[in-house]
């Protein structure tokens, strides 16, 4: 009796510190970390970049006399021409961008050359080849803010600001009527810019895009001197330049921004 009463105590003894033994390694596990919390980049657009861009131009002319006082002139006051031009467009740009959040703030300045030009013949005295103008835009400048939003690699932006262009008016006169002559003069019209554009990040330094621009210009009176006394004034000017190009920049920057 006395030996089935100790070995029923030893049973409890030992189940009770295998159940503490047990309970102790639980507790003695180690501790795991919680995974970290996600981490998304996004583009950096701030900083010094420049780069070239290349497409077409669409140039809209225009001429009307206002002062006849040569031998070889064949345009009454108030009569003109006007013509529209295309062409090649390109050239380079150098910029600056701030970024605040997804914003995007900058500016830049662009010089482009363009070949649009072209020929009028005046036929209004009815003759097969009378005064022949010839104009063209050969090169052009522009300084302009931007401002754009930013979605991931992606920059979609307008911007807006000053644009001058040089320009050259010419005159021919082939038949007497009644003498010949020939004159022109190049001049520099100042006016404004707006445009449009989307920018794409391919790597942390080099992007690649499209943009779209109008120009307007103001007028200027051109003296197209003769070879008889006086002078044939022309008030002219390319009226609006058209522009569509690929552009590609290299940015001075760092890495990708970390957003939490």
């Amino acid at each position: 009796m006395f030996n089935a009463k100790l070995i029923a105590a030893l049973t409890v003894t030992t189940a009770l510190g295998a159940g503490a033994a047990s309970a102790a390694d639980l507790a003695a596990r180690p501790y795991t970390k919680a995974p970290p919390a996600y981490v998304a980049s996004i583009y950096n657009w701030s900083g010094f970049y420049i780069g070239g861009h290349v497409g077409g131009a669409w140039t809209n002319e225009e001429w009307v006399n206002t002062a006849n006082t040569t031998a070889f002139g064949d345009l009454a006051p108030g009569e003109g021409f006007r013509q529209r031009g295309s062409g090649v467009f390109g050239g380079g740009q150098v910029g600056y961008n701030w970024q605040a959040s997804n914003w995007v703030f900058g500016l830049e300045g662009t010089v482009s050359g363009l070949n649009t030009r072209g020929t009028v013949v005046n036929n209004v005295f009815g003759f097969g080849f009378d005064d022949q103008f010839s104009w063209r835009a050969d090169w052009m400048a522009t300084v302009t803010g931007r401002v754009g939003y930013a979605v991931a690699n992606n920059l979609f932006y307008v911007k807006g600001g000053y644009a001058g262009v040089n320009n050259r008016l010419s005159v021919v006169d082939t038949v007497p009527n009644p003498s010949t002559g020939s004159g022109s003069q190049t001049q520099w019209h100042n006016g404004w810019t707006v445009g449009a554009g989307w920018e794409y990040g391919i790597t942390p330094n080099w992007t690649v895009g499209l943009e779209y621009d109008y120009s307007a210009f103001e007028k200027k009176s051109y003296q197209l001197g003769g070879a008889g006394p006086g002078t044939y004034t022309f008030d002219a000017r390319p009226k609006d330049i058209q522009s569509a190009v690929v552009r590609l920049n290299y940015r001075f920057g760092g890495p990708l921004v970390a957003r939490y």
